[in-house]
């Protein structure tokens, strides 16, 4: 367990005495340097496997670099001596995906490919514990779907052809990891709340864009790479359906959420919630100077509530989620 202190504020106010403070603030240096040596050798190892790919650039060489890796972080983290265990998923999570990558770059981007990643990266999270490799598989786990996002010049943009299949499936893996994240030890609780989290937004993403343009499900009418353009192409369940669904989701949540006092759900609520406002408020009624206004005194209001809410203590006891 971690613990942040201010120890100038401890002394201060005689919680703690001087040769206290000096105790633990050299118990804090000697982390510090540990944590720096373990970044820094990270670094290098990372560099030397990068440069490897650089002078034989195949994907076969990605992959190969990513096993090792991987495979050394493994033996790294399993040592006893916790003081390497920074330098051990750095291996790990790296390893992880410079394997991906080139797998990716071997299959071209194919379904076939992408389910490996998928399964590969779900391994790894579990084998490095690692939340962050976990997030990562729920993301390859979209993009089986067609989900993607891309940039240009100063633009970003996020595309899920399949709305209604990702509102679906990543709702019934949510469930499924948060069910589960009360049943498995600590060590992998974490993991399973950052898949079930990472689920909750794609499935948010899913309503976002299904609210814009409805759903023509793509994938029943056989095209795997969906047209750029959907003017011409039948909508099966309409855009309204989706904004109603996607309200009455966002409040439901939310009630839960408040009376399960978890935080982070709140949050992600409201969130949502002044996007989905936002994005109807302006497609209904255009950006007119009267619109701004109403639409920038409900989110200040809406920013008060949720102030509040943060400020005070949950009402109960309950896992992160």
């Amino acid at each position: 367990m971690k613990i942040t202190l201010d120890i100038s504020k401890l002394v201060e106010e005689g919680k703690l005495t001087a040769e206290e403070a000096e105790r633990l603030k050299g118990l804090a240096s000697s982390d510090v340097g540990t944590l720096a040596f373990n970044i820094l050798i990270g670094f290098g190892v990372v560099a030397i496997a990068l440069g490897a790919v650089a002078l034989v650039p195949t994907p076969e060489t990605a992959v190969a670099m990513g096993v090792a890796l991987f495979a050394g972080g493994v033996v790294i983290a399993r040592q006893p001596k916790t003081q390497w265990f920074v330098l051990g998923q750095i291996c790990l999570i790296v390893g992880a995906l410079m394997f991906c990558a080139g797998v990716l770059a071997l299959g071209e981007g194919s379904l076939r490919s992408t389910l490996i990643v998928t399964l590969a990266l779900t391994l790894a999270a579990i084998a490095a514990r690692s939340s962050l490799l976990i997030c990562f598989a729920v993301l390859a786990a979209s993009a089986c779907l067609g989900a993607r996002t891309g940039y240009s010049h100063a633009t970003y943009s996020l595309a899920i052809f399949e709305p209604t299949l990702t509102v679906v499936l990543f709702s019934a893996l949510a469930f499924i990891a948060f069910q589960a994240s009360k049943r498995i030890s600590a060590a992998y609780e974490r993991i399973a709340i950052a898949a079930a989290r990472t689920s909750v937004l794609l499935v948010n993403f899913g309503f976002w864009i299904g609210s814009l343009w409805g759903d023509p499900f793509f994938l029943f009418h056989g095209q795997r790479v969906p047209p750029r353009s959907i003017a011409n192409i039948e909508i099966v369940i309409p855009a309204y359906a989706f904004s109603i669904a996607w309200a009455l989701v966002l409040v439901a949540a939310l009630v839960w959420a408040m009376r399960s006092g978890r935080a982070w759900l709140v949050n992600v609520v409201a969130v949502f919630g002044a996007i989905h406002f936002y994005t109807q408020w302006f497609e209904k009624l255009g950006a007119t100077p009267l619109s701004v206004l109403v639409g920038g005194v409900a989110l200040l209001l809406a920013a008060f509530v949720l102030h509040r809410f943060n400020r005070k203590p949950p009402v109960a006891a309950a896992d992160p989620a």
